[in-house]
């Protein structure tokens, strides 16, 4: 599957606000190449670290909670609140009781319960704990704490990329609109879009800077983890969803990306630690 211009406009404008323009062929576009999300998520990732990068390089010490805060403020005000709309309602789900058709009718409710409120509230607290530890991270350095970022965005694209592949609506909407305009044999190029996120931690095309905010060689291993725990992510999502909805929906791909990228970044940060 080849990446077009197109594809990858229309999947920044889907993905982000980022002002990229885009109209109907984009999103064709977007919609039939599922490599076009992990692609993105490089230059995504790059943008979220911005605050983490700022704190560090600033001359006065930052508190990382405050970092924190404003990674997860700068992350949605970039990446828009959609995806956390799919949080919400996975949420309300999966407290309600009744069979399929009732957990559907809860998640077209725009109301907000019980469920979709904790759910909402665990996704939020977890990216500012993250985000907080990375702080910490940068200031040992920078280099690794801008990776672990990039990396738990392009694994939490590709995991909602890999769900746009192997799942399969379960009503007519947005689910439906990308789910059936691929198919399995699309993996390939989601793998291929996200594989060279691994050679970010490669030792030999990293600065060999003697500088305390980029010290460390590099290690390929927290990254291989920060992808391998979004994976796991979205694969107990998509499990929960086929069993409880249904099929995939677009509140399953929006809440696959948030909660793949919250998993990742402790995931990465925890591996990085012990690396």
């Amino acid at each position: 599957m080849v990446l077009t211009v197109a594809a990858l406009r229309g999947a920044l404008g889907f993905l982000s606000r980022i002002p990229v323009g885009g109209g109907e062929g984009d999103w064709e576009a977007f919609r039939r190449t599922p490599a076009a999300i992990p692609a993105v998520g490089y230059p995504i990732g790059g943008l979220l670290a911005l605050p983490v990068a700022a704190a560090t390089l600033l001359p006065v010490r930052v508190p990382s909670l405050t970092v924190g805060v404003a990674f997860a403020a700068w992350l949605y005000l970039v990446t828009g609140i959609t995806h956390l709309d799919g949080v919400a309602d996975l949420g309300d789900a999966a407290v309600v009781h009744g069979d399929t058709d009732r957990r559907r009718e809860v998640m077209k409710d725009s109301a907000l319960g019980v469920g979709g409120t904790v759910a909402l509230a665990l996704v939020v607290v977890g990216l500012v704990t993250a985000a907080t530890v990375i702080a910490d991270v940068a200031r040992l350095s920078l280099v690794d704490a801008v990776v672990l970022v990039v990396a738990a965005e392009v694994g939490a694209k590709a995991a909602t990329a890999t769900l746009v592949c192997v799942g399969d609506a379960a009503h007519e909407g947005l689910g439906s609109a990308l789910t059936e305009a691929s198919g399995p044999r699309a993996l390939g190029g989601v793998a291929l879009a996200a594989a060279p996120v691994l050679l970010l931690g490669w030792p030999a095309v990293r600065p060999n800077a003697v500088d305390p905010i980029a010290v460390r060689p590099g290690s390929v291993a927290p990254i291989a983890v920060v992808l391998t725990a979004a994976g796991v992510a979205a694969a107990l999502v998509f499990a929960w969803a086929r069993s409880r909805l249904g099929g995939v929906s677009g509140d399953v791909l929006g809440a696959t990306n948030e909660l793949a990228r919250v998993v990742g970044l402790h995931a990465g940060v925890i591996a990085w630690t012990l690396s």
